[in-house]
């Protein structure tokens, strides 16, 4: 591992100040694989707001590397500059005082435990030709109020956003397949979410516990809801489920105690998770005591013989 010095002086309008770049003690770094560039290992400079370099001493920085600013805990503001296209495994993980991040064109994948814990993240773009957003990418993200996901995402992983608090609403663009387990989980805020046709899979506890949502259409295209899905939305009212679901997991509406309407077209058969059938002891829809009549005759037509 080397280490590299910077003496430039960096200027951000976003900012609003002049930044000095750190001394070269307060980053680490390695040259890539290809020996065309260098990856940002560690940095342990004061925090604040911190504008990377696109160069170290004429090293390019191609990457953001694994667990290069975690733990920074005064780190308010980051901008990474164009050229990079990747960003490591916790790389800005825990980074509490994270407010703002700018991400450049050119990054492929927001990779796994990104932004996790960046408690002060309020909102994030995410640019055009992000392909993937890995599994707890922004987890536990609590003040993280928007986020903007690009047309080019085809993979929200596994507790993605779960647990951020703040998130009002969401809009999955058409080429996401699988909407990851626990994707959404807990996210508390967010009252409307708009999930496209592509979609063929909701996952695992994907909006478990997402207590002010009001509504959702599941597209024509979803076959797969998996269990607990939207179990503990206590606000859920309406849920329209199409003809080209097959399988709904155990417990997948389960405690959304306020559900009065099912839309649901009688179709051949509905298995809970492992591939069993409907039987006496299922629990897809238990707990929600607010049923309108006519949606228990309609879960009914559909092959439903559980609880409510």
């Amino acid at each position: 591992m080397i280490n590299l010095s910077m003496s430039m002086v960096l200027l951000s309008a976003e900012f609003g100040q002049d930044r000095t770049s750190p001394p070269e003690s307060d980053f680490q770094v390695k040259l890539n694989d290809a020996g065309d560039g260098c990856i940002i290992t560690a940095y342990t400079g004061p925090g604040g707001d911190v504008v990377i370099p696109a160069e170290i001493q004429g090293f390019p920085v191609r990457e953001i590397g694994r667990l290069a600013f975690e733990d920074c805990f005064s780190l308010t503001s980051v901008a990474i500059p164009e050229g990079v296209t990747e960003i490591g495994w916790g790389a800005f993980e825990n980074c509490f005082s994270l407010a703002s991040v700018a991400i450049p064109e050119g990054v492929t994948e927001i990779g796994v435990a990104t932004f996790q814990g960046c408690s002060n993240l309020v909102s994030v773009a995410i640019p055009e030709g992000v392909t993937k957003i890995g599994e707890s990418a922004f987890q536990d993200c609590e003040s993280l109020a928007s986020v903007v996901i690009p047309d080019s995402v085809t993979e929200i992983g596994e507790a993605a956003f779960r647990g951020c608090e703040s998130l009002a609403s969401v809009t999955i663009p058409e080429g996401v397949t699988v909407i990851g387990e626990a994707a959404f989980q807990r996210c508390e805020s967010l009252v409307s979410v708009i999930i496209p046709n592509s979609v063929t899979v909701i996952g695992e506890a994907a909006f478990q516990r997402c207590e002010s949502l009001v509504s959702v259409a599941i597209p024509e295209g979803v076959r797969k809801i998996r269990a607990d899905a939207f179990s503990i939305c206590s606000r859920l009212v309406s849920v329209t489920i199409p003809e080209s679901v097959t399988v709904i997991g155990v417990r997948a509406f389960s405690w959304c105690d306020r559900l009065v309407t099912v839309n649901i077209a009688p179709i051949k058969r509905i298995w809970k998770d492992r591939m069993i059938v409907f039987d006496n002891e299922n629990l897809n829809f238990s707990c929600c005591s607010k049923l309108s009549p006519e949606s228990k005759v309609a879960l009914k037509r559909a092959g439903y013989t559980g609880r409510f």
